[in-house]
Protein backbone atom coordinates (compact mmCIF):
# COMPACT_ATOMS: atom_id res chain seq x y z
CA UNK A 1 0.00 0.00 0.00
CA UNK A 2 1.03 3.42 -0.99
CA UNK A 3 1.07 6.26 1.74
CA UNK A 4 -0.01 9.40 -0.37
CA UNK A 5 -1.53 11.46 2.65
CA UNK A 6 -4.76 10.74 1.31
CA UNK A 7 -7.98 10.39 4.07
CA UNK A 8 -11.53 9.04 3.84
CA UNK A 9 -14.00 10.86 4.50
CA UNK A 10 -17.34 8.56 5.78
CA UNK A 11 -20.20 8.34 2.93
CA UNK A 12 -22.94 9.43 5.32
CA UNK A 13 -20.68 12.85 6.01
CA UNK A 14 -20.20 12.68 2.38
CA UNK A 15 -23.82 12.30 1.76
CA UNK A 16 -25.04 15.24 4.48
CA UNK A 17 -22.46 18.03 2.96
CA UNK A 18 -22.45 16.75 -0.48
CA UNK A 19 -19.15 16.59 -1.06
CA UNK A 20 -17.93 14.76 -4.23
CA UNK A 21 -14.70 13.65 -5.94
CA UNK A 22 -13.58 16.56 -7.71
CA UNK A 23 -15.02 19.20 -5.19
CA UNK A 24 -12.44 21.09 -3.31
CA UNK A 25 -12.41 21.63 0.44
CA UNK A 26 -10.35 23.64 2.86
CA UNK A 27 -8.67 22.23 5.81
CA UNK A 28 -7.95 24.37 8.88
CA UNK A 29 -5.40 23.95 11.92
CA UNK A 30 -6.22 25.00 15.50
CA UNK A 31 -4.64 23.74 18.39
CA UNK A 32 -4.70 19.97 18.00
CA UNK A 33 -7.97 19.99 16.18
CA UNK A 34 -7.80 19.64 11.94
CA UNK A 35 -11.33 21.11 10.28
CA UNK A 36 -12.17 19.96 6.97
CA UNK A 37 -14.68 22.71 4.91
CA UNK A 38 -15.96 22.26 1.95
CA UNK A 39 -15.23 24.95 -0.47
CA UNK A 40 -19.02 26.98 -0.64
CA UNK A 41 -20.06 27.37 -4.21
CA UNK A 42 -20.82 31.04 -3.72
CA UNK A 43 -19.69 32.27 -0.62
CA UNK A 44 -21.26 35.46 -0.21
CA UNK A 45 -24.63 33.67 -0.74
CA UNK A 46 -24.00 30.72 1.82
CA UNK A 47 -22.89 33.06 4.52
CA UNK A 48 -25.84 35.35 3.96
CA UNK A 49 -27.74 35.05 7.15
CA UNK A 50 -25.46 33.79 9.47
CA UNK A 51 -24.78 36.99 11.53
CA UNK A 52 -27.37 38.19 14.27
CA UNK A 53 -29.35 41.06 12.95
CA UNK A 54 -28.93 42.91 16.38
CA UNK A 55 -26.98 44.69 17.00
CA UNK A 56 -26.42 46.33 13.66
CA UNK A 57 -22.59 46.53 13.93
CA UNK A 58 -22.82 49.03 11.26
CA UNK A 59 -25.14 51.30 13.12
CA UNK A 60 -22.97 51.20 15.94
CA UNK A 61 -19.98 51.82 14.10
CA UNK A 62 -21.09 55.16 12.67
CA UNK A 63 -22.27 56.21 16.15
CA UNK A 64 -19.00 56.11 16.99
CA UNK A 65 -17.62 57.91 14.18
CA UNK A 66 -20.34 60.57 14.90
CA UNK A 67 -19.09 60.56 18.73
CA UNK A 68 -15.47 61.49 18.06
CA UNK A 69 -16.05 63.48 15.03
CA UNK A 70 -18.21 65.89 17.82
CA UNK A 71 -15.56 65.30 20.12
Amino acid sequence: MLNKGQIVIPASIRKKYAIRPGNKIHMFEYGKLIYIVPQADDPVDEARGCLPAHPSLSKELLKDRKKERNS
